[in-house]
């Protein structure tokens, strides 16, 4: 059977990522700290661009009156500002706090492990296997690559004595596969293992977790007794030895708004004291006017001014856009959670990104993207704008599903909190004081919850 075919006009709408939509895009997603650098490479990048007013600057030029409170400033910061005559005690006194300022770098996993191989006895040949393991470990101490993607077929043998040798540095049971081959690592090492931990940790570690003594006891045919013991046993291990020596620096969360009550009613505050005011190069702005420039045949310079005048624009109203979004996303989210913002954290109500958006009038996407990062503060504490967003829970009481995951894991922390010197509750104790709440939830979900707060099982507790 033969197949004709036929040529077909038909129309259709599409959305090409050009270079401007990508960078509005990302920008939209910048939170403050990275918004300020982005904004630093693009004034070095674009000549076109310029501060036209620096808020995060101390202005200098002031009368002598500041004098003063200027030196009191620069003697609490590391400006050198202007130069002031020392007397030879204050030297001494600039130089011992600069010297107790001084913040060395925190050892790392690597470098604890590579000072202990430094210590052996090794060839050449098995220091550099023993380097390459230690070089491939995460934060945590397990292997980033399988040692067959390391070394080749005739090296293995060589490979897995010296990656035995790091196991037993300090601290026990890194350089291996992940948390289970850790603690089975660490239990041969011990010099005081409690028999049995292996099997448990090889078959029966997920029955311990849930608690199931009875059943780990039927199976290895002991006692309930030495279960327990067992779990106390394995309690002493790490499961992520390396995690004590993470080398990551702290973050620190610089909130991109602000939320006050001013006379009964909610003020939003955008952070935008870190944010310098742009604006687009008079300079520039003359040479793309000169019609004199215009009638010479500069090409290259009339396409790089007009190229570089419409790039700094269109950052500008990237910035600018950036901004009015995230201040209206966040006056829509105060609107729907108003009750967390006068009672508090337990008061969070059910909230999804499709109901931001529908408020605003833009995509779910949109609303996902500047939420993402983005840090409020408010009178209960900094929280990320991710965290006003969250699925109903059932509840027994009028509403239905008025409360919200966030709210009930609140409601949980609360009721733990409140346990004082008397024995801990249990999980189904903990679920029947929220279904007097109104609260009606599974006992897997409470204990679910738990976890995620980081709270121990009433054995524990």
């Amino acid at each position: 059977m033969l197949q004709s075919q036929k040529l077909v006009m038909r129309q259709e709408q599409q959305l090409r990522m050009t270079p401007q939509l990508y960078q509005a895009i990302r920008i939209m997603a910048l939170p403050l700290v990275e918004l300020r650098t982005t904004i630093e490479q693009e004034l070095e990048r674009n000549p076109a661009l310029e501060v036209v007013e620096d808020r995060s600057v101390l202005s200098l030029n002031e009368s002598d009156r500041r004098q003063g409170e200027e030196a009191e400033y620069f003697d609490d910061t590391s400006d050198t500002g202007y130069i002031r005559e020392h007397s030879g005690e204050d030297r001494e006194d600039s130089k011992r706090r600069f010297i107790e300022g001084v913040v060395s770098r925190p050892e790392t996993l690597h470098d604890h492990l590579l000072w202990q191989l430094r210590l052996q006895r090794l060839s050449p040949q098995e220091f550099q296997s023993g380097e390459l393991l230690i070089r491939n470990l995460n934060e945590n101490g397990f292997h980033i690559e399988p040692l067959e993607a390391l070394f080749p077929p005739e090296r293995l043998p060589e490979a897995r004595q010296v990656m035995a040798l790091i196991q037993a540095f300090d601290p026990v049971g890194t350089c291996t596969k992940d948390y289970r081959e850790s603690l089975l690592v660490q239990i041969a090492n011990h010099p005081e293992a409690c028999p049995g931990a292996c099997e448990v940790v090889e078959h029966h570690l997920e029955a311990l977790e849930r608690e199931k003594y009875k059943e780990i006891a039927r199976k290895m045919r002991v006692g309930v007794a030495e279960v327990e013991r067992i779990k106390g046993f394995l309690h002493e291990l790490d499961p992520m030895p390396g995690r004590n020596f993470s080398g990551e620096q702290p973050r620190y969360v610089v909130p991109d708004l602000r939320v006050k009550v001013q006379e009964g009613e909610f003020v939003i505050v955008l952070n935008d004291e870190d944010i310098p005011v742009l604006g687009v190069s008079s300079f520039y702005e003359s040479i793309a006017k000169d019609r004199e420039q215009q009638k010479l045949k500069q090409k290259k310079l009339k396409s790089f001014v007009n190229s570089s005048l419409q790039e700094a624009r269109w950052f500008i109203r990237s910035v600018r856009r950036r901004n009015e979004t995230l201040v209206k996303t966040c006056k829509a989210i105060v609107g729907f959670q108003r009750e967390f913002f006068r009672k508090g954290p337990k008061h969070l109500t059910p909230l999804a990104l499709k109901d931001i958006a529908k408020e605003i009038g833009v995509h779910e996407a949109t609303v996902s993207r500047v939420t993402n990062g983005k840090y409020i503060q408010t009178e209960w504490g900094i929280y990320e704008l991710k965290h006003f967003f969250s699925n109903p829970v059932a509840g027994s009481a009028p509403g239905g599903g008025r409360f919200s995951k966030e709210g009930v894991k609140e409601m949980l922390k609360e009721i733990v909190q409140g346990e004082g010197g008397k024995s801990a509750l249990t999980d189904e104790k903990i679920g029947e004081i929220l279904a007097e709440k109104g609260v009606k939830i599974a006992r897997r979900t409470i204990a679910k919850y738990r976890k995620e707060l980081d709270i121990m099982s009433s054995h524990r507790r």
